[in-house]
């Protein structure tokens, strides 16, 4: 065989190999490159709190701790009556009640819930509520009369008065959709718990119809269950029933002593609440389902009580 006939076959032989399955594929240069992992997203549960703690008469501070209860944290530091907090559904808002201007209770402020910066106050009133998208507050504002409801953005811009009838309508809390506000209202005589429209106050549904007291409406994350606290056992317990029409109440706490301000964890298989089962207002944690799991949140002597429940992400 001639020179040339042999370097003709070794080439023909090396492009054969270039199509044969067992040929080295060729990378693309860009696939190589190192690329950063993705970032790592931090998911902790937070309870914000009130607490008369700091010692000073008469006035309660706010607080934030971890969901059992570690890594407490002092939000407020004010000489005025700091309360009723709610933190929003993404934790990074508290909404909550002070009177530290020196004026009577109270205006809605709002400030951050990782350092209690950020301060803003946003109109007079109280028992703020955080609408599931953060962009709205519904709250109360009383005159001589009454009590009632109004809704604001979360700006504090855009007031509508959802509520104007005799009595106190309070303590407002949004279904989990934004759809619905249920709230405890005195206007049928004595309290009792409601769902109306968000938007303006319409399609007013009554839930309970007991002769006791139930306040403290809290929807269950699903919107399928509404906890709430009621006397009708002569102390306050802790119930839930259906958040549709006020049926399959089931009694979750039974006890001498006062439960109540229920708020459901963010996966609504626990409810956080206050109690004085051990001698004073503390937070306690038990099952959403039967009561069971009873945790003890807060121990000190001072009251601690009106917690509201959020994951927070990093």
């Amino acid at each position: 065989m001639s020179n040339k006939t042999l370097l003709l076959t070794v080439g023909a032989l090396a492009l054969a190999a270039c199509d044969s399955p067992t040929a080295p594929n060729t990378v693309p240069l860009e696939a190589m490159v190192l690329r950063p992992p993705p970032p790592i997203v931090r998911l902790a549960e937070w309870i914000v709190f009130t607490s008369a703690r700091a010692g000073a008469p008469g006035y309660n501070e706010i607080y934030r701790m971890n969901q059992d209860g570690s890594g407490l944290v002092r939000l407020t530091n004010s000489p005025g009556y700091d309360a009723e907090p709610s933190l929003s559904r993404d934790g990074s808002k508290i909404a909550f009640a002070s009177f530290r201007e020196g004026t009577y209770c109270c205006g809605v402020y709002v400030m951050n819930a990782a350092d209690g910066s950020g301060l803003v106050r946003l109109t007079s009133g109280r028992s703020p509520a955080w609408s599931p998208d953060g962009s709205k507050i519904a709250f109360t504002r009383s005159d001589a009369n009454a009590t009632d409801i109004y809704v604001m953005n979360a700006d504090g811009s855009g007031l509508v008065q959802l509520t104007n009838t005799p009595g106190n309508d309070d303590q407002p809390a949004w279904s989990p959709d934004g759809s619905k506000i249920a709230f405890s209202s005195t206007r049928d005589g004595n309290h009792e718990i409601y769902v109306m429209n968000a938007t303006d106050g319409s399609g007013l549904v009554r839930l309970t119809t007991d002769p006791s007291y139930d306040d403290h409406p809290a929807w269950s994350p699903d919107g399928s269950k509404m906890a709430f606290s009621s006397n009708r056992t002569w102390n306050a317990q802790i119930y839930v029933m259906n958040a549709t029409d006020g049926s399959g109440i089931v009694r979750l706490t039974n006890n001498a002593f006062w439960d109540y301000d229920p708020t459901w964890s963010p996966d609504g298989s626990q409810i956080a609440f206050t109690t004085r089962r051990d001698g004073n207002d503390e937070i306690y944690a038990m099952s959403a389902s039967d009561g069971s799991g009873i945790l003890r949140l807060t121990t000190d002597p001072a009251f601690d009580g009106e917690a509201s429940w959020a994951r927070r992400r990093f």
